[in-house]
Formats: C-alpha cells, sequence, structure tokens
C-alpha cells in the first residue's frame, strides 16, 4: 500500500517546543517496520519552526515573519538530523522535499515534483516533505501541512492519509467543553454537518485544526483515498490504521463513477 503519513508538530514536540525524543523515536521505528512490511511511505512532517523556537530559546511561537523563517532555518535542520539518524538505525534513507504553494500549482513544477517522489520511492528511499517555510510567504504558502499531504496524496494515487495529532479523532462536540462528546469512528461523507464539528486553531506550536483536516479529508476521499486522524501519542497506533483496524476516525473514500 502506498500511503502518506502526516504528523504534526504537537505530536513531535513538548509544549516548550523541545524534540519529544520517545515519540519521534517510536514513530520511526513503527515507520521503518511497516516499510520492511512492502508499504510504500511518504511522510509529511511539521516542526521546523516549533523546534526552531525550542532551540533558539524563544519564548513562543513567533508572530513576525523574519523570526517565523529565521525559526525554521534552524528547526529543520534538527528535524532532519534527527530522521536520518534514527532512520538510518533501521536501515532506511531519507531524503528531504521543501515546497511552497508554487511547486504544487504550477504544472511543470508539479509534475517534476511527482516524478521525483515517484521516483524516491521506487527506489526505496523514505520522503520526508514539508512546507519551505524559510521562504514561504502569505502569497507562496501552501497555508498547513494537512491540505499539502492531502495534495500529495491525490497527486501520487495512494490509498491512504493518515494524520497523526493530538487528538483522538472526529467528536461530536468538543471534548474538552462537553464530557458527553462521542468519537466517531468511520465517517462515509464529509457532509456540511460533519464540517459544522470542526473548532478552531491546532496548538499554539502549530497552525492546523479540524478544520484543516476535514478539508484535507474532502480531497483525498474525492481522489479514492481513506483518510485516518488519530492521536499519535502512541505510534503503534499506525500498525492498527494499516491493517485496517479501528483507530481514530476513518474518513472513507468516495466511489468513483464508472
Amino acid at each position: 500500500m502506498k500511503a502518506v503519513v502526516k504528523v504534526g508538530t504537537s505530536t513531535l514536540a513538548h509544549a516548550t517546543g523541545r524534540l519529544n525524543i520517545r515519540r519521534i523515536e517510536g514513530l520511526c521505528k513503527v515507520l521503518s517496520d511497516l516499510k520492511n512490511a512492502g508499504h510504500q511511505i511518504i511522510l509529511v512532517s511539521s516542526g521546523a519552526i516549533g523546534m526552531g523556537v525550542g532551540r533558539l530559546g524563544l519564548p513562543g511561537r513567533p508572530a513576525d515573519m523574519p523570526t517565523k523563517q529565521a525559526s525554521a532555518a534552524v528547526g529543520q535542520c534538527e528535524l532532519m538530523y534527527t530522521y536520518d539518524k534514527l532512520f538510518s538505525e533501521y536501515s532506511h534513507t531519507v531524503a528531504q522535499i521543501l515546497i511552497t504553494s508554487e511547486d504544487l500549482a504550477d504544472t511543470g513544477r508539479r509534475e517534476n515534483l511527482h516524478n521525483t517522489l515517484a521516483r524516491l520511492l521506487e527506489l526505496g528511499a523514505l520522503p520526508i516533505v514539508n512546507e519551505n517555510d524559510t521562504v514561504s510567504t502569505a502569497e507562496i504558502a501552501v497555508g498547513d501541512n494537512d491540505t499539502l499531504a492531502a495534495r500529495l496524496c491525490a497527486s501520487l494515487e495512494a490509498q491512504l492519509l493518515v494524520i497523526l495529532s493530538d487528538i483522538d479523532g472526529l467528536y461530536t462536540a468538543d471534548p474538552h467543553t462537553h464530557p458527553a462528546a462521542r468519537l466517531l469512528r468511520r465517517v462515509e461523507e464529509i457532509t456540511p454537518d460533519i464540517v459544522a464539528l470542526a473548532g478552531g486553531a491546532g496548538s499554539s506550536l502549530g497552525t492546523g485544526g479540524m478544520a484543516t483536516k476535514l478539508r484535507a479529508g474532502q480531497i483525498v476521499n474525492d481522489a479514492g483515498a481513506d483518510m485516518v486522524i488519530a492521536n499519535g501519542a502512541e505510534p503503534s497506533v499506525l500498525y492498527t490504521i494499516f491493517e485496517g483496524g479501528e483507530a481514530g476516525t476513518r474518513f472513507a473514500a468516495q466511489k468513483r463513477e464508472g
């Protein structure tokens, strides 16, 4: 199976912005094992700005663009160094790909990106993709890695998108304020009523929220792939997801006509 796995800043980092070592070690171990089982995996990893914030000793996520980009430049180095070191322990080669919305909007650049990713998978490498926050501005930013992961999933005709975050999935209401909220295990179609369940932004270190994840779901479901939103606190949940078991919320692919 070909799958895109997106991991958010809240999963990779502590609230301080520093790397959650136990979490990322577990993630790399499980992804390596899934690759050993024959799956093709593209990892979309947030965390560059958040890790840069921690590495630079800043009090929190910066509001101004130059400091965000400086944080990304520092944090991306730490992020890729860590991934390269951990995946190498399991004999897997990683490749870094940093992109902006222009790479997805322009036909020629999008085709080049697709060909590069496809060839990396053929060669057995594990592509690690992130938005190029060091140069991205409002005009060329994809906006969030949920959308980026969804667009890559559709482009590569992957069968599955997994979004790992600090939430268990989609609830009938905000579980933080509604104790009786129920986790939805399966969504057959992302209707306006489902979209209405989405709340606001995510953690202070990240940019995503449930609304961006549902938009991602619409992209991949329309392209014929499933999406699963699950809690990344225990990366071993990926085994259950890849085996088709019950974990988080699964958004079913839409059946294509003809």
